[in-house]
């Protein structure tokens, strides 16, 4: 213990940057259970879409929605992204919502600005549209 002590007197800058991973690898874990935002996967999305009529929100640009999106997908603008204008959705506020991007990594800053604008149910699809068409699931183009 006193050998432990004694490096990281000496060496404060490896002992700052452990500390700062092992903070960043704990909030890692811990971040997401405290988010209100859930990550689901394709078969947590089906049954959402199935059993509680989730309305799936793609917000892919438009070019990759009309190549292929999810059946029953509706089409926000990047630019609606950005200004968090999520009016067209305002009668949705209270059902369950699933924000699919390409990857699943856009899709929960997204989410968490819904969450902001009192959406209750807001969910992200992990993997994203990837993560969709390699499941083989139906795309509609």
């Amino acid at each position: 213990m006193d050998q432990l002590i004694e490096f990281a007197r000496d060496n404060l800058i490896l002992s700052g940057i452990w500390i700062a991973l092992v903070i960043m690898l704990a909030y890692s874990f811990i971040g997401p259970l405290l988010s209100k935002v859930k990550r689901v996967d394709n078969h947590e999305a089906t049954q959402l879409i199935n059993k509680k009529d989730a309305i799936l929100l793609d917000i892919r640009p438009q070019k990759d929605f009309k190549a292929g999106h999810i059946v029953g997908a509706r089409q926000i603008k990047p630019e609606e992204v950005r200004e968090a204008n999520f009016s067209k959705l305002e009668k949705f506020k209270n059902t369950p919502i699933i924000v699919v991007c390409a990857m699943g990594n856009l899709a929960a800053g997204t989410a968490n600005k819904m969450v902001k604008q009192g959406f209750t149910e807001v969910s992200v699809l992990s993997g994203g549209m990837n993560a969709w068409q390699s499941a083989g699931l139906p795309v509609n183009k």
